[in-house]
């Protein structure tokens, strides 16, 4: 099989774990923690992984091969300020200091095999390698880290087990498609405005204390930044946009009342 997708192709599992050679197993348990969610789950339960999908299973694979843990490559792909390009140029400099340890390795087991007697130790050195990982995780943490809600929703999601994510996700994605059943609705309507206090209560319950500032600007998020448009519009077009609007409705009433 061909180790490439073509542009608008959707794939199942087993298809997905083939090209890659993941195993299903794994992507399974990938999407159970909400790192790599299919495209679409087909009413049957098949797993579809769309495009976008095997973009963020390949930066997921440059990661593990860094050894990044799972924990810290879903808190930098999620983050909105994630550049995908920039990602790409730290994996290359990584990879590259990992490639020369590995040309020095080779040349020490070659010099050993014509007989070299002298131990060399300098070699298995990867002491660089992982500070440029420190750095980078660092420099990544900082620009989400620093904020309560960060760290509020770093401490509450830690502890949460496989089933308490698939719980989350679905929940998720209930109040998602509810969204996006709306979009015939004015956003200001009482049952779409219902959607958005639910949506903020299920923030807080589920990840962090949503005020009504945090809200705002999640709300503007989700139309200012491509990413989590297209994430949310995967409910259907126009879904982000019936949530920005109503939930700056939602905030804006909430501030007039007092």
């Amino acid at each position: 099989m061909k180790k490439r997708m073509d542009k608008g192709m959707q794939m199942k599992i087993n298809e997905a774990a083939k090209m890659t050679g993941v195993t299903i197993r794994t992507l399974h348990y990938y999407d159970q923690i909400g790192l790599l969610r299919p495209e679409t789950v087909t009413d049957a339960g098949y797993r579809l992984y769309g495009e976008k999908d095997m973009e963020r299973l390949s930066q997921i694979l440059f990661f593990r091969e860094l050894d990044f843990p799972l924990s810290q490559i879903k808190e930098m792909l999620d983050s909105p300020s994630f550049d995908r390009n920039e990602a790409l140029r730290a994996q290359h400099e990584l990879l590259k200091k990992k490639k020369e340890r590995l040309e020095r390795l080779i040349a020490l087991t070659e010099r050993r095999m014509e007989g070299e007697k002298e131990m060399s130790f300098q070699e298995f050195d990867s002491s660089e390698i992982e500070r440029c990982k420190e750095k980078y995780a660092e420099e990544a943490k900082e620009r989400w880290g620093h904020t309560q809600a960060w760290q509020e929703s770093k401490k509450r999601t830690n502890g949460y087990s496989n089933g308490e994510w698939e719980a989350v996700m679905k929940e998720s994605d209930s109040i998602m498609q509810a969204f996006a059943q709306s979009r015939e609705l004015a956003p200001e309507s009482e049952e779409v405005q219902a959607l958005v206090a639910k949506w903020q209560d299920f923030i807080s319950a589920r990840y962090y204390t949503c005020t009504d500032e945090i809200l705002e600007g999640l709300g503007q998020m989700y139309t200012a930044d491509e990413r989590f448009t297209e994430n949310i519009d995967r409910f259907g077009e126009g879904t982000a946009e019936q949530m920005s609007k109503a939930i700056a409705f939602y905030v804006s009433r909430r501030k007039n009342n007092g």
